[in-house]
């Protein structure tokens, strides 16, 4: 056996190299939490406020302004530590371990300890920790889907250039069938699997069009009511002479025309919108991503594990004479068996290469259920010269030798001895096969009339059997959920590692066969970035696409002014994930990796959560729309009570800071509460998403506020007049004229829903 490295030296190398592992976000503290909610211009007046109660000697007062903002940051905290424990119970428990030689000895040890120089002993069902180069290798095959996206597993060999991709183990893929021994050259951020982590880093993201209205809104009213309060202020104590109490009615002006509940509303809204989210199996990492869910307009996906089930299926045999699809497989069992049974017969039992579990599951349905006891005599195993599986199994009752093979059909068929006319045949039917997408592979059974058996396969005497053709079946619901997309006016996209063909049969399975051209990676690379502007209109599926092609398509659409959700499972869908407005990413197969690069998370792996989260974010991002028109249209009536007291000496104070803060903490989340849960609007999956350069504060909908709280205003200002001519006192005209503020509130609730609608 080898020696490896050390002990002593395997500490040095991992002082030197650091851990095996990614560097991964920082969970955020309350403290930054407190202090992202704290620097909002509506927030430091409530500080404001509260501060200048508690040096007058008010404490209640100011003690209740200041609980106002813990409760808004308390919500924010929840709801963030919701999320990311909800993520935590996704992630392993520990790191993948590694069977590494240390001292000549093989040891288990935890992944990220290993470092380079490591030699690792490699199984069937291992997960790779490293980066390396394979020393020996014995019908070794790897699946690397989460690195290229092709789903068909890669045979691993030792070559004499290492620098061959062939010889290269990658970390995060996983052995699949056979063993061997690979000597580890890159550990962490400098594997394959780390670049494109640390490339994630590199990514900024975008605020989404609702946060950029916000804040430019709230800066133009924090402007306007600074002005405004200053010319409060100095009215109130050219008229009053209070100082102090000028101060106070010119902050309550300020909070007057501040929507200060807007972090309240959004806050309620997007917890809200993630539980109801949750209920479908779509958890939030980014709220914004709620918002702009509803929006989107481009849906990106990735083929396999996403659109597939990233697993292999036997769908078409074909017998020497005919192709028989799977749905005849039952009428045709008496003439396939033998070639299934050929098929099972040269795989290797309790394998876990998805080729061979599918051909395992065939046999189990319409192969022979009592065959004669074979015992395996010799087995000759997958090369890269010679793409086939020979096993030799001796009859133990009649003591004769039976060979079964299977692999690539060009080897077989090099192999038989068939004539050239047959020959023919059979390379038709593998070319129909491989036209519908199909992954093929020959079968071939022969009989040895003695005990002596060869050391090279070639020396064996076959006869072709027969073709069995293999696909990634499609999810059930992808189809439906596509459709509904393009009712909705969403456009499909599928991009993936695998060929033209296979992914135009794919295409044409979901739906997508007839929308647009199919593009390759080769041809996206020839493109600068105006031309692939233009082109992708009309693409709908892109074919043998590498990691960084999948981020420069989600680029393109987004320079194209498009709202883009992208999915993917796999660590090279990343990139393209945190690019995306929307980064969906799987929940169960996924990787850590794209769960941290992602918005969303589909806790099923279902497509067709999707589309329900699709319809959850439109029904959200209406009711805000109606929260959002209702806010303003209260605050008519809120400024007009805080400033006309300001200028007519008689007449009594009406709000004072407490009461708009209780108007704007307490009853508006109440009212927002009944939005939130306001039933989705009729054909909402029937209409086109919502056009990007719309505004959320459109004019239309901002003069409709004005308008209703102008009435409100005038039906408010009417009973507080009466009230003072009926003799009140100045208590009781506040009280009077603040119920019927109240009341109005709750009229105007239910005609901004109905006017909405």
């Amino acid at each position: 056996m080898k020696k490896g490295l050390s002990q002593a030296k395997a500490k040095e190398l991992l002082i030197e190299h650091g851990f095996n592992e990614l560097p991964s976000s920082k969970p955020k503290s309350v403290w930054k939490i407190a202090f992202e909610v704290m620097k909002e211009p509506m927030f430091l007046l409530l500080i404001s406020c509260a501060v200048l109660y508690m040096i007058l000697g008010d404490y209640r007062e100011g003690i209740i302004l200041l609980s106002s903002i813990f409760i808004i940051i308390f919500i924010t905290f929840y709801q963030y530590q919701k999320t990311e424990k909800a993520l935590d119970s996704l992630k392993n428990l520990a790191s993948p371990r590694a069977l590494v030689i240390r001292d000549g000895v093989e040891v288990r040890i935890p992944g990220r300890e290993v470092v380079p120089g490591d030699l690792m002993v490699v199984n069937e069902g291992d997960r790779i920790s490293a980066d390396a180069i394979i020393i020996e290798s014995l019908n070794l095959s790897v699946d690397e889907s989460m690195l290229t996206g092709e789903s068909v597993p890669v045979s691993k060999v030792v070559l004499s250039d290492s620098s061959n991709p062939l010889q290269q183990l990658f970390s995060g893929t996983l052995i699949v069938r056979g063993k061997g021994l690979a000597e580890v050259v890159l550990t962490g951020t400098k594997t394959k699997f780390g670049g494109i982590g640390v490339s994630l880093q590199e990514i900024v993201q975008d605020e989404t069009r609702l946060q950029k209205e916000m804040k430019s809104l709230i800066k133009a009213l924090f402007i306007i009511g600074g002005f405004i309060s200053i010319g409060v202020v100095a009215a109130f104590y050219f008229t009053r002479g209070n100082f102090i109490q000028s101060l106070l009615s010119g902050l309550a002006s300020s909070m007057a025309i501040l929507p200060e509940e807007f972090p309240v509303i959004l806050t309620v809204f997007l917890a809200l919108g993630a539980w109801r989210l949750s209920k479908i199996n779509v958890l939030t990492r980014s709220s914004s991503a709620i918002e702009t869910l509803g929006s989107a307009t481009v849906l990106c996906s990735d083929k396999t594990g996403t659109i597939t089930q990233n697993k292999m299926e036997v769908v078409a045999l074909f017998d020497g004479k005919n192709i028989i699809d799977k749905s005849d497989f039952e009428i045709a069992k008496d003439s396939i068996a033998d070639l299934i049974v050929a098929a099972r017969r040269a795989s290797v039992d309790d394998s876990i290469d998805p080729m061979e579990k599918a051909i395992f599951n065939a046999n189990d349905l319409f192969g022979r259920p009592k065959e004669i006891k074979y015992k395996l005599v010799k087995d000759y195993p997958f090369s890269h010269e010679l793409t086939a599986m020979t096993r030799v199994f001796k009859n133990e009752e009649s003591g004769e030798y039976y060979i079964s093979a299977k692999g690539a059909p060009e080897t077989i068929l090099g192999l038989s001895r068939e004539a050239e006319g047959a020959k023919k045949l059979y390379q038709e039917a593998i070319q129909k096969m491989a036209e519908r997408g199909l992954r093929v592979i020959a079968v071939a059974l022969g009989q040895m009339r003695d005990s002596s058996i060869p050391e090279k396969l070639t020396e064996l005497n076959y006869q072709f059997l027969g073709l069995v053709g293999l696909e990634d079946p499609i999810r059930p619901e992808v189809p439906s959920a596509i459709k509904e997309c393009k009712e909705a006016g969403i456009k499909v996209v599928m991009i993936t590692g695998d060929f033209p063909i296979t992914a135009r049969s794919i295409g044409k399975q979901i739906g997508l066969s007839n929308e647009g051209e199919t593009m390759t990676g080769d041809v996206l690379d020839k493109l600068s970035d105006e031309e692939l502007r233009t082109r992708i209109e009309n693409v709908n599926i892109f074919a043998r696409v590498v990691p960084e092609q999948k981020l420069r398509i989600v680029n393109a659409y987004k320079a194209n002014n498009e709202i883009v959700a992208m999915t993917g499972d796999g660590v090279n869908d990343a990139p393209a994930l945190k690019a995306a407005q929307i980064g969906i990413a799987m929940g169960n197969k996924g990787t850590d990796v794209a769960r941290e690069a992602s918005s969303l998370v589909l806790l099923d792996d279902n497509f067709a959560s999707i589309v329900s989260g699709i319809r959850a974010g439109r029904r959200i991002f209406d009711n805000l729309q109606k929260a959002m028109s209702y806010v303003l249209a209260i605050h008519i009536p809120i400024i007009g009570l805080a400033f006309l007291p300001s200028f007519i000496v008689s007449l009594p104070i009406l709000l004072m800071p407490l009461h708009i803060v209780f108007m704007e903490l307490i009853i508006d989340p109440v009212c927002s509460i009944a939005f939130e849960s306001e039933q989705e609007e009729v054909g909402i999956m029937n209409r086109k998403p919502r056009d990007p350069d719309d505004k959320f504060f459109g004019s239309k909908r901002i003069m409709r506020s004005i308008f209703q709280g102008a009435v409100l205003l005038a039906m408010v200002m009417i009973v507080y007049f009466f009230s003072i001519d009926e003799g009140h006192t100045e208590g009781e005209v506040r009280v009077i004229t603040f119920t019927s503020l109240i009341l109005g509130n709750i009229f105007l609730i239910v005609t901004t829903l109905k006017l909405q609608n």
